[in-house]
């Protein structure tokens, strides 16, 4: 097997990005402090031709360099606001009928591999903060909550990594 140059992988340009039908999930991201943590996120939304995200709180916006050290450009392609209360946010997408998950660890949480996501509908997505995780005041907002079944001895994912695997979950159930 020959490794593909880039020049091979038929990716989209900017503009065609734009105008692709997207996934219909929006993704939150609640007080992430990493820098890197954001870029990545934006890489995977991206990936996965994500409709949106909406920046809250404490994390940092576009442009800034160590934003783009990991993001590559999807800053560009990837839609995005921020508005300081995640509160507001997610009262507002629920009035447009939108499905709120927070992903975290919660009694009664809904095992990733076991969850049902509707293809009727869309769907938003809550990261939050490295170290304290989703809010509880956002969780209750919430319609629902997933968490990612872990075997190990630690108690979470990096929140980029965790992006990675939801999103990826998503967009197979949505497309």
């Amino acid at each position: 097997m020959r490794k593909l140059k880039n020049s091979e992988l038929g990716r989209l340009e900017v503009g065609e990005f734009k105008k692709t039908p997207k996934t219909p999930l929006i993704i939150i991201l609640d007080d992430i402090r990493s820098l890197n943590n954001i870029g990545s996120i934006f890489r995977t939304a991206d990936a996965f031709i994500v409709e949106k995200i909406i920046l809250c709180g404490i994390t940092a916006c576009p442009p800034n360099k160590d934003i783009q050290k990991t993001a590559l450009g999807s800053t560009e392609s990837v839609e995005w606001e921020y508005h300081k209360d995640i509160h507001l946010v997610i009262e507002n997408l629920k009035k447009e009928g939108i499905y709120i998950w927070s992903i975290e660890q919660t009694e009664n949480s809904c095992k990733l591999n076991s969850v049902k996501i509707s293809q009727n509908i869309k769907h938003a997505i809550i990261l939050g903060n490295e170290v304290k995780g989703v809010s509880q005041n956002a969780i209750n907002l919430s319609d629902n909550v997933i968490e990612i079944p872990q075997y190990g001895t630690k108690h979470s994912l990096n929140v980029s990594s965790c992006s990675a695997i939801v999103l990826w979950e998503f967009y197979n159930a949505l497309n």
